[in-house]
């Protein structure tokens, strides 16, 4: 299984906003900090925006947002929500296959499909910003570090 760059970029944007709660994020420093390109990020915000994951706000002093607690924006939600096929094989989207009906293969991929979105399921975004991973995510970003792993409770990173 492998993710697409999109949901990638969409993963990673929650774990930037979030860590940089409450501060508001730009598309620019987000783009800036993983090396990524503002188009295409602007796309994925986009969409977060769209699924009630993200607030945007425009205009002068605008920016990006969680629309929810950390706690709330399941992983596994996420990837589905934002990976276009999640079609293994071709028989998966409806593709002509002789051997469909008695394939083994396709029910073992189902099952590990399942499988794999089951774990994701089990972690949140708060999960993902929470302890010293996060505060580690933090520095390397260039953010403020979250103090114990919670986010929207800041230190300065000298003080963590």
């Amino acid at each position: 299984m492998r993710l697409t760059r999109y949901t990638d970029y969409a993963l990673r944007t929650l774990i930037y906003v979030g860590l940089h709660e409450p501060r508001q994020s730009s598309i620019a420093e987000i783009a800036r900090a993983y090396g990524i390109s503002e188009n295409h990020l602007t796309k994925v915000v986009h969409q977060l925006g769209r699924l009630g994951l993200i607030r945007t706000i425009r205009g002068r002093g605008g920016g990006l947002r969680l629309a929810r607690p950390p706690a709330e924006i399941v992983v596994g939600a996420v990837v589905r929500q934002t990976e276009d096929d999640l079609a293994l094989v071709e028989c998966f989207a409806g593709g002509a296959c002789t051997i469909t009906a008695p394939c083994r293969l396709r029910r073992a991929l189902g099952e590990a499909l399942a499988a794999f979105l089951a774990v994701l399921d089990r972690y949140t975004l708060a999960d993902l910003l929470a302890g010293t991973d996060g505060i580690e995510i933090a520095t390397l970003l260039g953010l403020p570090a979250a103090v114990d792993g919670e986010p929207g409770i800041y230190a300065r990173p000298d003080l963590t």
